[in-house]
Order: structure tokens, then C-alpha cells, then sequence
């Protein structure tokens, strides 16, 4: 990824809090941050900052396949009186911390010169094995 560009989450128009028809209430329209490609002579994104957008599009990923807008959205319903909303969400939560716990010390060590730095795609995939997820039954 070199670039990011934000648009229109048509996924989420109709669905937690943000009606088929926001414009007729005046409300603005989800969004979200898409990776694209960069003009040509463009300066890419430094590695951290690439890494940190993917680590997040990988955690909102997540949280959508269960309906939710996004992580956060998700994590908002830990006090929620439904227990299985409740369950996911501190779930999710722990997970969230282990993923940017396990990120932050291994791009620090990148920084610090005692790791080579790994690709955008072969890191993802090692946090998916340094801190596995499943949903519950």
C-alpha cells in the first residue's frame, strides 16, 4: 500500500447506526479509509504508519464479519445487556490488545535494528498466528 484514500462504506449504509436514507436526516455518510495506489512520483507511506493502517483494516475486517461497523463500534457493546453482544465484544477487546501489543514491540525492535523489517502481507500473517481469533459458538 502507498496511499490511502477515504470513501462512501456503503456496507454499513442501512446497518447500526446509519440509516438507508442519511441524507434525508442530515446525516453524513459512513466512511472508511481505503488502501490505493499512489500517483506516480508520489512519496510512499513510512513502514509504520503502513503497518499501523493494515493492522487496523485487519481488526475492523474482523469485527465486520459478525455486522459491526468497525472494532471500535464493536467494543462499544463490552456493558451491552445482551450476553452474546457482550461475549464478542470482550472478546474482540482482548484480541485488539494482544494483536497491537504483539505489533508495537515487533515494529519497535524493527526501529531498534534487531528485526529486519517484514512485508506488509508477512506480517499480518504472523500476527494471525501470534494471536489467533475465533469467534464463539
Amino acid at each position: 500500500m502507498s496511499a490511502t484514500e477515504t470513501v462512501i462504506d456503503i456496507d454499513r449504509v442501512g446497518r447500526k447506526g446509519y440509516p438507508r436514507h442519511y441524507q434525508a436526516f442530515g446525516a453524513a455518510p459512513p466512511t472508511k479509509v481505503v488502501p490505493v495506489d499512489a500517483p506516480a512520483g508520489a512519496p510512499a507511506l513510512p513502514l509504520e504508519e503502513q503497518m499501523r493502517l493494515e493492522i487496523q483494516a485487519m481488526l475492523d475486517a474482523k469485527a465486520r464479519e459478525r455486522g459491526y461497523d468497525s472494532l471500535a463500534s464493536a467494543v462499544s457493546y463490552v456493558t451491552s445487556t445482551v450476553p452474546a453482544w457482550a461475549a464478542e465484544a470482550l472478546l474482540l477487546r482482548d484480541w485488539r490488545d494482544a494483536v497491537w501489543s504483539y505489533a508495537l514491540a515487533e515494529m519497535a525492535a524493527v526501529l531498534a535494528g534487531t528485526r529486519e523489517a517484514p512485508g506488509v502481507e508477512a506480517f499480518l500473517a504472523e500476527i494471525d498466528l501470534a494471536c489467533p481469533f475465533a469467534w464463539p459458538e
